[in-house]
Parts: structure tokens; sequence; C-alpha cells
């Protein structure tokens, strides 16, 4: 029998989702925005935003959903697994309750402490924007520093790297968060994992390095991701034997004191002189990690989903052992003014062998449009790093007028340079 699967969320993400499972069941899909990837691929489209958990959780039942994928943050923040769920849907993605390891940073830390997880960095929390102003001044060294809450992956500001002390205290009193984490600032190389987890299983991926700020050579603000990169095994060059393992420890340990988990587990590392450390939990899918991940899995993505909705052992996990290089265009201004609502062209074609994921753009009758996100990414495949930056690049001719890329991910010089750095700081 064919299953029936829903896909919430229009994003580069989903549309990595949806091409992992497309060929495998009859999909649905919905989302805010028109993802052209995304329609493509699905037998029905309903433009529904990602937090409206009722309307999701009646499209289900209108399309006969048999399971569903929850793609982003703001959806599982929502409840949308827990509607799900409860309308009979099994919802691929944890309910709001187990989402708080994401959505509320503050909730993060104190689970963490409270049961042992490893790798906890030091941390404190607070409700008053004055009293971790005088945190930040009576602290022996620099801090993150962390609004409570979601922020798309660019409220984090850290002292002595991005701002200085007394910025990251202008920071917190313009912003004026309800809730903030102030956090020891962890020098090292970052890196994520990301776990597939139902039924007290975990069945873990290839690590993946993102480069999170908007231009080359990690200059300029944080952003969502302007790329990332995975080698031909489960490690990545910068990381020596056991480091993969400790940090699939630590997942493995959330998991246990999370019985009830289920969906995407995905734990963002910072490898340090010690060993990894927790730099923060998401309960989805990474983006772009997902688009370096997926494109790599052997085994079939409706299996996993299927042995978990059915109760069953996950299967393990096997990859093609290639290479990837992620690398997206996004609108000129991008991340701290884009030039949203600006009409884009892709030229497909020009794409090669590289995948191409649409990403935060909106189809229209008249063509495709940019909103304040990335627009597209483009993933390179080849038998070494170098070989899928290679591949990636030369596909990025399909980025027309207004989109802007940052080049290095992935290049040879700015690999060497993360090895070069664990070195010394292991010495």
């Amino acid at each position: 029998m064919t299953e029936t699967v829903l896909l919430v969320g229009g994003g580069g993400r989903e549309h990595a989702i949806a091409r992992a499972v497309a060929d495998d069941c009859a999909l649905y899909a919905c989302a805010s925005n028109r993802n052209p990837g995304i329609r493509r691929l699905a037998e029905g489209f309903e433009s529904i935003d990602e937090t409206d958990a009722e309307g999701i959780a009646d499209y289900a039942a209108d399309v006969g959903a048999d399971l569903a994928v929850i793609g982003p943050e703001s959806a599982l923040a929502a409840g949308v697994a827990d509607a799900l769920d409860d309308a009979g849907v099994y919802a691929f993605g944890p309910r709001a309750e187990e989402a708080r390891l994401e959505t509320d940073k503050a909730y993060q830390r104190e689970f963490m402490e409270e049961a042992s997880i490893p790798g906890c960095p030091d941390y404190a929390v607070f409700d008053d924007v004055e009293a971790a102003c005088e945190h930040i001044d009576a602290y022996d060294g620099d801090l993150a520093v962390k609004p409570a809450g979601l922020t798309g992956g660019k409220g984090v500001k850290v002292i002595g790297d991005q701002v200085t002390a007394e910025e990251a205290k202008a920071y917190l009193r313009d912003a004026d968060y309800d809730r903030v984490v102030l956090e020891e600032r962890l020098v090292g190389e970052e890196f994520t994992i990301q776990a597939f987890v139902a039924n007290g299983d975990v069945r873990t991926t290839p690590a993946v390095q993102d480069h999170k700020r908007a231009y080359e050579g990690d200059e300029g603000p944080n952003t969502g991701g302007m790329g990332s990169y995975s080698d031909t095994g489960l490690s990545l060059p910068f990381m020596r034997d056991g480091d993969y393992e400790a940090a699939v420890d630590v997942l493995d340990a959330v998991v246990e004191a999370l019985p009830d988990y289920k969906g995407v587990l995905y734990g963002q590392f910072m490898l340090t002189a010690e060993g990894p450390k927790v730099v923060e939990f998401n309960a989805r899918f990474g983006d772009p990690e997902a688009m370096n991940t997926l494109p790599v899995l052997a085994t079939p993505f409706i299996d996993v989903l299927t042995a978990a909705r059915d109760g069953n052992d996950l299967p393990e996990l096997s990859f093609s052992g290639e290479a990837t290089v992620c690398k997206y265009a996004v609108p000129d201004g991008y991340p701290v003014d884009p030039d949203a609502g600006a009409k884009i062209a892709v030229d497909e074609e020009s794409v090669g062998d590289a995948l191409l994921y649409y990403a935060s753009v909106d189809e229209r009758d008249d063509g495709l449009y940019t909103t304040t996100s990335r627009s597209f990414a483009v993933v390179g495949r080849g038998d070494s790093i170098a070989a899928a930056e290679r591949q990636a690049e030369d596909a990025l001719s399909a980025a027309g007028d207004g989109l802007r890329i940052r080049h290095d991910v992935g290049k040879r010089d700015l690999v060497e340079r993360r090895i070069a750095h664990m070195s010394e700081l292991r010495e």
C-alpha cells in the first residue's frame, strides 16, 4: 500500500525532505509560501501558515495522510505535531513540550543540567535585562548572549567575536527580550550531527559544518546559514578519532532523558580542546544541513518514517560515501536588510549534476520572488570535499541578478584553516 505523507513547510530543508520521499509515497504539502520545487513533487499543495495547527490537521484529514513530517521550528512551537497526533496522523516531529529543547534556550540548559547531559557549558538565565548586563560586567571571560526564544539563527551575539561587552549590553537593552541566557563563549570548531529518533532509537547521520557568517572569510553578521559541507565518512577533517562518538553520546543521553521524543534531534556542537560541547539543540532538520544529509542517505527515508510510526526499530542507516558541499544564494542585503519581493530568475538547466533546492522564495503567476530569507541552494557531491565544492561552484551560474553567494564554503583553503585551528587549540 502506498503511504500518503504530508510535508509541513516551504523552505530548502523541506524541499530536501520532499525529494527524499516523493518517489516512495503520495506526497502532499502545505506552507505559507509556494515553493516551486516542493509543488512539482507533491500531488497536492495547500497554502496554510506553518503555525496554523488546526488548519494543518484538517488538511491532513482531507488528503488522507498516513503520517506527516514537520520541517520548521515555528510549526513545532505552535503545536502542529500535537494537533496531528491528536487527529490520528503520526507526526515525525516532537510535540510542543519536547520541542522546548529548541524553542526555549533557558529550558534547554536547565534540562541539560538536571539530566546530567554531558557537554553543557557554564550558563546563567536572566529575566531582567539590567541583571544580565551586570553579569556581563562581572563575568571573568567572554560570553555568548542568547535570547531564550526562537530568532531564526540570527539572535545570538558572542562577546569577543562579534561584539564588545558594551555592544552586547546595548543589544540587550535595545531588544528588550523577556528572557536571556548568558553562557561561556566556546572556542573551537562548530559541527552538527542530526539524528532520527523514535521509540527510544537513535540513528545518526554524517557530521556537517555550517557557515553562519554572511560574508567570505567568516566576516559579517550571523545568518540562517550560508552553506555547509560534509565529508565521505561520518566525521569531518578537523575531528579526531572519538570526537564524533562523543557527540553521539550526548544525543543518546538526551533521548534517554526524553523517552517520548520523536523526529529529528539536531545537535550543534563546538569541538573544543576538551572535546565536544553543546552550542544548542534543534528539534528538526537543520537548514542547510538537511541538504547535505538527505542526498547521501542510501536507506529510504520512508522506511525510517514508517518504522517510527509503527513502533518498530528504526532501520540502521547507510550512506553513499560521497562528500557534499551546499552553497546558498541569498537576496541582496541579507540578513540585515534583504531585498524582499524582488523578481528573480533561476536557470535550472545550468545546474548540471548538482542538486538545486528552492528555499524562501514565493512562486507567483508571473514568476519567482524573494522573501526576507535565503532563496535557493545548490549541493555538489563527489568523492572528496574538493570535488563536491567544484560541482557546487559550477552550478552557481543558476543564480541570476539580485542574489549573493558565499563562494568560499567548502574551498580547500577554508577547510585547511579549520584543521590548523583545531591543531593549535589542542597543542
